[in-house]
């Protein structure tokens, strides 16, 4: 498991202070009906790029800098590579993203946006993670991978941090669950400050490579299939080094949504919450929505990842509610 420590978590957020907030952590009068107990959210779709990956990326590419590093890449689904074109912007570096032609055209756009050098490879993660060795090796870019890697695993466990310290009885966080950078990084800090935590990740049912990797022991390849939540597409690598031995130590459940669920998740966000949301963070609510998530206690909080759906899907989606 990665030798992460809480000290690298406290520099992480000296490091990234100024470039990434401090989101709130808002109750919620619905969802705490609906549970039983005090439900909270802690609302990343507030960071500057929609989406807590700016934490990871803005703590890795600030140490690629301090290395005299001036070339990134990465491969993403979108959020990430927006998140990394958004960091090296701002620290004055060149960045270069990877991603497959299954990421939706809207996060495209958003980070060639940022000034990125945007590169579409293949129909998958993997496809899209080839690529970006490809310009390591022959073009002398330094890579910033979007979620094993402890640099970024201790950015995302900022998150973990400002929940515990703004709520410090939490009896339960509810974190969306993909290659497990954000739930690795949340879980690990709120593990190591409160121990009886319980830390419950969510998915959707197509494509979840995470919970099948979990399930077989070992990183394992699934198939990346289309759906809602289109940023916890992706493998988690076949050599993955951290995320998968950490997600396999520090999680409690795991809970897998299908498309539906996920739809009335973010229609519930947008007409309880008043918050546009993209599926991958519909899925903690859509999972207390569908009774799924096992509430022992309260408070709970749910981690809402990030605001960057396309605007026609979710238009359809509240106007088919």
């Amino acid at each position: 498991m990665s030798s992460l420590t809480l000290a690298d978590i406290y520099r992480a957020r000296q490091r990234i202070e100024g470039r990434a907030i401090a989101t709130p952590l808002v109750h919620s009068i619905s969802l705490s009906r609906i549970a039983g107990v005090l439900v909270y959210l802690k609302l990343e779709t507030l960071q500057p790029t929609g989406s807590f990956k700016l934490r990871g990326a803005t703590n890795a590419l600030a140490q690629v800098a301090e290395a005299g590093g001036t070339r990134v890449v990465t491969a993403s689904t979108g959020n990430h590579g927006r998140a990394v074109a958004h960091a090296a912007r701002e620290l004055g570096m060149e960045a270069a993203v990877c991603m497959s032609s299954l990421v939706p055209k809207n996060k495209v756009e958003a980070v060639a946006a940022l000034g990125a050098h945007v590169v579409i490879s293949g129909k998958s993660q993997d496809d899209a993670q080839r690529e970006a060795q490809r310009l390591v090796r022959e073009e002398g870019y330094v890579f910033v991978p979007p979620f094993d890697d402890p640099r970024v695993i201790a950015g995302q466990a900022t998150i973990g941090l400002e929940i515990l310290e703004a709520l410090p009885d939490t009896a339960s966080i509810v974190v969306p669950l993909s290659g497990g950078g954000l739930f690795s990084g949340v879980a690990f800090a709120a593990k190591n400050i409160r121990p009886e935590t319980k830390l419950i990740g969510v998915s959707m049912e197509r494509g979840a490579a995470m919970h099948a990797s979990l399930a077989a022991g070992e990183p394992v390849f699934v198939d990346e299939l289309e759906t809602l939540a289109d940023s916890l597409g992706g493998g988690i690598g076949l050599d993955n080094r951290h995320t998968f031995a950490m997600t396999r130590a520090l999680i409690d459940d795991v809970v897998l949504l299908d498309e539906m669920s996920i739809a009335r998740g973010i229609v519930h966000a947008y007409r309880e919450e008043r918050l546009v949301v993209e599926g991958a963070a519909a899925v903690g609510i859509a999972a207390l929505l569908d009774g799924v998530v096992p509430v022992r206690s309260g408070p709970i909080v749910i981690v809402v990842s990030g605001s960057n759906i396309d605007i026609e899907t979710h238009r359809r989606l509240i106007g088919a509610a």
